[in-house]
């Protein structure tokens, strides 16, 4: 429910306030009565209707009377309306000596016995002196358990009231007595619809983590009530998502009391069934299977009862299906504790034994210590995380902990469970363990698993890198020692950990640790050592080559360590991440999803900039707050790129202190180049160049990340356009020495675009046609939109101070790649050079460009995306077509534009 100061807004119900506040206009407007029945489930919100119509009452002047109806009092005669009378009885003065009298006698103050009849119209009479000054609201809620000599007298006044300025409004359940004299509107108060319970689970909950919301969403089924009531019994760290939830939720004593009244007139036998089908959540649920643990002869007659009583059913798939999930949750919560063990003990001796749900039935019947089931819960659990489902593996290794009889199995196995949780997704979780762990003995033997949690922890929830570097190395010795436990191929991703760590803070321990365990990790942890420290030629080949031998089997540690690679590399290939997106839940997941935000600020998929906000709430809700930073990282790419300077300030003030506390200087660094970028897109040259020499000097590329080979054009650009020649000539000079271009295709395409841009400045026209024309030619260059736009913009103005042909061409090619991306100071660049050249690009103010004539939507379409420098198989992407069908378009389009090549479209789109 929110409040807007008046009358409150209740979420999901504005067909019900609707109706409930037309029946106020009607009493107030037409001076008349109606009637409105609100009729729903225990908890679906019918109290909360009331309360509603009430205030809303209150705002337009209404005198409200009210009666909350109660099982205990169904044989208190005329109990219901004492509430809703007593307080008008006592200030009447026009009551007849008469009327007072039967009131009075009807409601306990004098001794008497009046007929129904005489105590109804005394009520009229009563109804009819209040609505003299106000409108009157009369509201029943319960009406269920209404006593009968009420129910007669308010029926009398529903009858009698349509031509007095009152509303009656009345709750009741479907299951409870229907009345049936009453000719009322019947509203049925419904389940809120899933995307509605959210928001009020949100709005009373707003800080849930994203697995217990969406559980308590899937266990409420749209109910008010449980959605309010099933968080309050959550701990905070259950909240939190740093505890797990528990296989039932906890009820708390409201819902409880809603539905004891049901399941306490239920037969031993009857709780039974309905405890074991309500346990049997698994295989032993599909056909029926479950029902060979109730033992009893006479179960489908139990079950027709059950049925009868409207509780639960048996579904086509032999499952019990319950009336509500709250059905079920209360039935498990009112069991005992030796009656569920009992449940669990009968369901795992009907499984099979190689069903993980035998096991967990095992373990939810145990009450002491057990080594041998402990034992084959850990196996379990490994064998899950095996296949993906470490989340899972994790709670049967946490079960196995608390089932070890020793605390060292104790310990060992809660240390796997962290470093499972961890990788699922679970990462608050995996943070809770990690802080037990601290406070127990752990064994040697198990030091580098710990380490790796711990690390873990700090590096993805914590942001802190500092144990990164005190632990892993000594966990790499450990690993690598011969004869060492490997724990399932660990060393891979500790590896990758501490790599990390060394990308981020170029922590020198870390490095060295890094190449001293070089020839202990596989082919693709060498290589994302050698991206990030000395890649040399041909390695965005070697990648690929790597790549192409990968298998998802080989586990996390290899594909985080090959989405690592890339990105030191700027090679975003599809091919690179789709073997890997079934590994480990969230954990490799968000590097995939890092990745291609990455790829898509390279590629000019700008489209998709909101996606790294989007994942930056997700890692944000799951506790993965370094993926968040980097989300964010990542979108600030695209507001730099677009110039968006106040977009950027706010990113940077979200993500520095973090950065700055972590000491990521990768991160700190790359705030600093965009800001040179966005101050590029605003022709501030002389602040872009102080930007770009705070991380490379002139002349000068430091070794370390390769991403600072990239700043390659940035730097020269801003060079050339402060007049400092000299150093633009060096630092081309210096990158060409360092091979720059055989690094990755950006990276060959990035030094061939400085090269042109320098050659037109420093050299004479046929060398700067030729550097040009060498920067077009770079194998892959259509795929940086962006780079090339903003290279073609400087050819363009180029040509246009030399007054040669070309100059429109290139200029408006790349007008429309920056107003596609919206990066309009660049296009506002363009635009001043067509300006300048004699041609007007932007449509007048108030109007718009005419459209080419002749041409089918689809075919424009695949015109402009033409005229922005894609390729075939790129605008068969984005339109979900062919690259046959796209040459086929354009075959057909070149005629009717009269042109002849892909180099006319921009001009003849314009021109249309």
């Amino acid at each position: 429910m929110a409040d807007d100061g008046r009358v409150p807004v209740l979420v999901g119900r504005q067909r019900e306030t609707e109706l409930l506040t037309a029946a106020l206009v009607q009493a107030v407007d037409g001076a008349s009565g109606s009637t409105v029945m609100l009729r729903g489930e225990e908890g679906a919100g019918k109290s909360a209707l009331l309360a509603w119509a009430e205030r809303a009452a209150r705002e337009r002047g209404f005198t409200v009377l009210r009666a909350l109806c109660a099982e205990a009092e169904t044989d208190l005669a005329f109990g219901a309306l004492h509430q809703a009378f007593r307080l008008p009885l006592q200030r009447s003065g026009a009551l007849s000596a008469h009327q007072r009298d039967a009131l009075e006698s009807a409601l306990g103050v004098r001794a008497g016995a009046p007929s129904g009849f005489a105590v109804g119209a005394a009520a009229l009479a009563l109804l009819e002196e209040a609505t003299r000054t106000a409108p009157v609201l009369l509201l029943l809620d319960d009406l269920h358990w209404i006593d009968s000599s009420s129910a007669t007298v308010f029926a009398f006044l529903h009858r009698r009231c349509a031509d007095l300025p009152v509303a009656i409004v009345a709750a009741t359940r479907p299951a409870g007595p229907s009345v049936r004299t009453w000719s009322a509107e019947i509203l049925d108060v419904r389940a809120l619809p899933r995307t509605d319970a959210a928001l009020l689970l949100d709005a009373r909950y707003p800080g849930l983590a994203a697995p217990a919301r969406d559980r308590l969403l899937t266990e409420a089924a749209g109910n008010p009530l449980a959605l309010v009531e099933l968080p309050r019994q959550l701990a905070a760290a259950q909240q939190s998502g740093a505890a797990p939830l528990p296989e039932q939720l906890p009820l708390g004593r409201k819902l409880e009391r809603m539905f004891a009244d049901r399941l306490g007139t239920v037969t031993p036998e009857v709780g039974r069934l309905l405890l074991l089908g309500a346990l049997a959540t698994g295989t032993e649920a599909a056909g029926g299977t479950w029902l060979r643990a109730v033992a009893d002869e006479n179960a489908r007659e139990i079950l027709e009862r059950i049925e009868t009583d409207g509780l639960a059913r048996l579904g086509p798939a032999g499952q019990l299906v319950f009336r509500h999930p709250l059905v079920r949750a209360a039935v498990v919560a009112t069991a005992s504790d030796s009656r569920r063990r009992e449940a669990h003990r009968a369901l795992s001796a009907i499984l099979a034994p190689d069903d993980p749900r035998k096991l967990v039935h095992e373990a939810s019947a145990a009450l002491l210590p057990d080594e041998d089931l402990a034992r084959r819960l850990q196996e379990a659990g490994r064998d899950l995380a095996r296949r993906g489902g470490d989340a899972e593996g994790a709670l049967l290794l946490e079960r196995a902990a608390a089932l070890s009889p020793g605390s060292c199995d104790r310990t060992r196995r809660l240390a796997w469970a962290a470093v499972m949780s961890a990788r699922g997704g679970q990462l608050r979780r995996a943070a809770g363990l990690v802080a037990e762990l601290k406070s127990s003995t752990v064994p040697p033997d198990i030091a580098p698993l710990f380490a790796y949690a711990v690390v873990y922890a700090d590096q993805s929830h914590h942001v802190d890198f500092e144990s990164s570097a005190a632990l892993l190395p000594a966990a790499l010795d450990a690993l690598t020692a011969p004869g060492a436990e490997t724990f399932g191929g660990l060393v891979e991703q500790v590896y990758f950990k501490l790599l990390l760590a060394a990308s981020y803070t170029g922590d020198l321990w870390a490095w060295r640790a890094l190449e001293r365990h070089r020839d202990h990790v596989s082919d693709v942890g060498r290589l994302c050592l050698r991206a990030w420290t000395d890649p040399g030629p041909r390695a965005a080949e070697a990648l690929r080559t790597v790549a192409g031998a990968m298998t998802e089997e080989q586990g996390a540690g290899a594909a985080w360590l090959l989405l690592w690679t890339a990105s030191a590399l700027d090679c975003p290939e599809d091919g690179l991440w789709r073997s890997f997106t079934g590994l480990h839940g969230y954990a490799t997941h968000g590097s995939v999803a890092k990745a291609k935000c990455h790829q898509d600020f390279l590629l000019g998929h700008w489209d998709r900039s909101a996606v790294c906000l989007r994942e930056a709430e997700i890692a944000d809700e799951l506790g993965y707050h370094t993926n968040a930073l980097m989300f964010r990282q990542y979108h600030a790419h695209f507001l730099a790129g677009r110039g968006d300077e106040a977009g950027l300030r706010e990113i940077e003030q979200a993500v520095r202190p973090a950065a700055t506390r972590a000491r990521m200087r990768y991160v700190l660094d790359r705030l600093t180049h965009l800001r040179g970028l966005a101050a590029l897109a605003h022709r501030r040259y002389e602040e872009a160049y102080a930007h770009f020499c705070e991380l490379t000097p002139p002349g000068h590329l430091p070794s370390g990340p390769p991403w600072h080979h990239t700043l390659v054009l940035d730097l020269v650009t801003a060079a050339v356009h402060t007049g400092r020649l000299d150093e633009a000539r060096a630092h081309l000079d210096a990158a060409r020495s360092a091979r720059s271009a055989e690094i990755s295709d950006r990276h060959a395409f990035l030094l061939a675009a400085a090269g042109a841009v320098a050659t037109a400045a420093l050299a004479a026209d046929d060398e700067a046609d030729a550097a040009h024309r060498a920067a077009y030619a770079v194998p892959g260059a259509e795929r940086w939109a962006f780079d090339l736009a903003r290279l073609r913009l400087a050819h363009g103005a180029w040509l246009r101070r030399r007054h040669r042909t070309g100059a429109r061409e290139a200029l408006r090619a790349a007008y429309h790649v920056f107003r596609r991306l919206q990066a309009d100071p660049w296009a506002r660049q363009c635009e001043a050079e067509l300006r300048a050249a004699g041609d007007i690009v932007a449509p007048p103010p108030g109007g718009s460009a005419a459209e080419p004539a002749g041409l089918t939507g689809q075919e424009l379409r695949i015109a402009r995306l033409a005229a922005t420098g894609l390729t075939n198989k790129e605008i068969g992407r984005q339109l979900q077509l062919s690259p046959r069908t796209v040459a086929a378009h354009l075959y057909r389009i070149f005629p009717k534009l009269g042109i002849t090549s892909r180099a006319a479209l921009a001009h003849a789109l314009d021109s249309g």
